[in-house]
């Protein structure tokens, strides 16, 4: 955000990766009336300006060629190409920079990217979706919808939100999902799918032409037009090799859809970060239960008559 006394003259936001940083588009977004108070503005922004070539160039160069005297921003960079170098090239331009300013709330703003850095890893956020009495699945090898319209549509935010989703094998074969966003507007998430011996048929709605599908396969390193093949060794630390994929990619954020057996494997390994359950007000008796994990609460709300919680790995 740019602003010059009490307006605010211009804003902007990092609308997707490879593209202009928020600052450029902050700057860009000023009215031609208003370029005159560029210089005389401060600039807030919550994440460190960058200071490198990249797929754009450098925002701290940008900031400076405007003359902007002062910036605040919320969080520090923890890419090591960056790591304070742009707030250090602004100081020693001359610029004001103030720091840490709402750090919390920037993190949180910011936690995908922070974690992809960090820990080396994309952002995962377990989905589950599970009877009153604690059932994800029935018994029988058979699909059971459990959400109503409502907790579906929000599960496609969810997707639209995210870079990738997740699910294994048996997921795919019984409820042949499309894990799409087709009941919310946004772009479909790239699709992973743990088929360690390629049971999964072709004309599966997870290998249609809506989006690319990932195999992690035990077999096979293949590329078809939307679907690419990649081998794993399934008696290592298949989850490891799965997120370092992931990474190479770029890849910084991972929704995991599927079953209560790989979701169980995420949380007893450690690898997550977000749970978000919605239990619907049906009773199964008996089937799959539903994945154990420990964590913080930190919202709840009702979706008609399913209950929503969201839960963080602290």
């Amino acid at each position: 955000m740019l602003a010059h006394g009490e307006k605010i003259i211009g804003e902007g936001w990092h609308q997707e990766f490879g593209k202009a940083h928020a600052e450029v588009n902050c700057i860009a977004s000023v009215k031609e009336t208003d370029k005159n108070f560029i210089s005389e503005s401060i600039l807030y922004v919550s994440l460190e300006p960058c200071n490198h070539f990249g797929k754009t160039p450098p925002c701290s160069d940008l900031i400076l060629q405007h003359g902007i005297k002062k910036v605040v921003i919320g969080s520090g960079d923890p890419n090591p190409i960056v790591a304070g170098k742009g707030i250090k090239k602004l100081r020693e331009a001359g610029v004001d920079v103030v720091e840490n300013i709402l750090q919390k709330e920037c993190d949180d703003l910011n936690k995908r990217f922070f974690t992809f850095h960090r820990k080396k890893r994309p952002y995962i956020i377990l989905k589950i979706a599970q009877s009153a009495d604690g059932f994800m699945a029935a018994n029988e090898a058979k699909q059971v919808w459990l959400t109503n319209d409502l907790s579906k549509r929000l599960s496609h935010r969810w997707r639209a939100e995210e870079q990738a989703i997740l699910v294994g094998t048996n997921t795919a074969l019984i409820d042949n999902p499309s894990l799409t966003t087709r009941l919310w507007d946004g772009k479909n998430p790239t699709r992973i799918l743990i088929d360690k011996t390629n049971r999964i048929p072709l004309g599966q709605n997870i290998f249609s032409a809506d989006a690319n599908t990932i195999v992690v396969n035990e077999s096979q390193e293949n590329t078809g037009e939307n679907i690419f093949w990649t081998k794993a060794d399934f008696n290592k630390n298949l989850l490891e090799q799965i997120l370092k994929l992931l990474s190479e990619k770029n890849i910084q954020s991972l929704i995991v859809e599927g079953g209560p057996f790989t979701i169980q494997q995420f949380i007893d390994a450690n690898l997550w970060d977000e749970a978000r359950v919605i239990t619907a007000p049906i009773f199964l008796g008996s089937g799959k239960a539903s994945p154990v994990f420990s964590g913080t609460l930190f919202d709840s709300f009702s979706l008609l008559h399913d209950k929503v919680e969201l839960w963080q790995n602290v």
